[in-house]
């Protein structure tokens, strides 16, 4: 199946991209796909909210990303429950990401979204997305200076 032909006249022609091209490649935002990245990430900043964990790392000047795209991987472990929790879970985490991320992440940033059991699938959107703007914020928010003993 081939997607649609970008339409070239009439109030449906806004640009050059085809209709059916998706909106997270108009965003710069792209998907994590291999474990390496996700362990990258696991092993860097991390935040949870009431409803997801959000671990996010600085992508180093070596590896061969582009510096000014977002990077973002989704998961749920099989607490969350079954396939079908699982999949709702990350559509709604993707969906989150699509509206805040490209506003409140940095580029240059890999960011890892974790489900919580029960929290993700059932927690209103706008709640979701005001969860991942406020932990967004603490994960840039410059460090503070642990006291010396």
């Amino acid at each position: 199946m081939t997607p649609p032909e970008t339409p070239t006249e009439g109030p449906a022609n806004h640009g050059t991209t085809s209709p059916a091209v998706s909106l997270c490649a108009q965003e710069a935002l792209l998907v994590l796909k291999n474990r390496s990245e996700f362990l990258a990430a696991a092993r860097a900043r991390k935040q949870g909210t009431k409803a997801m964990m959000i671990q996010a790392r600085k992508r180093r000047e070596s590896e061969d990303a582009d510096p000014a795209v977002i990077r973002v991987g989704y998961t749920c472990s099989k607490k969350v429950g079954n396939a079908v929790a699982r999949n709702r879970a990350k559509r709604r985490m993707r969906e989150v990401a699509r509206a805040v991320l490209p506003a409140f992440g940095k580029p240059g940033w890999d960011y890892v979204l974790i489900g919580r059991k029960d929290e993700t699938a059932a927690r209103d959107m706008l709640a979701l997305q005001a969860d991942l703007k406020w932990a967004l914020r603490k994960l840039h928010a410059p460090a503070k200076p642990r006291p010396q003993t």
